[in-house]
């Protein structure tokens, strides 16, 4: 099993103040529809070419539409690349914008 957090132990973690990096896999129309405040683009698809954006100290959240290819990206950055630092985002941007913060567009 992959390691997650759900949206409101994000929300408290970084309300509180932790340095955690936000990484949204997504593609680029989805990510200019919405997202969370302070997190950085990098698709799925450039996961491989741009891991090196992606910090191997401290947390790294991974965010998608539902949680699907961020945990898809978790599995390549933890098995292939040896990172541990990753969380999954469970449910993802959705369950973000229901049950944290609902002025994110949900689509």
């Amino acid at each position: 099993m992959l390691p997650d957090l759900t949206p409101t132990d994000l929300h408290a973690r970084l309300a509180a103040g932790e340095d955690i990096q936000l990484i949204d896999v997504r593609e680029e129309m989805e990510f200019d529809y919405c997202r969370i405040a302070g997190s950085v683009l990098i698709p799925l698809g450039e996961i491989p070419r741009r891991a090196t954006e992606i910090r191997t100290e401290g947390p790294v959240v991974l965010i998608c539409h539902h949680g699907v290819r961020s945990a898809q990206a978790l599995g390549y950055l933890q098995h292939r690349l040896g990172y541990q630092n990753l969380l999954n985002l469970r449910g993802g941007i959705d369950a973000w914008s229901l049950q944290v913060d609902p002025s994110v567009a949900v689509y």
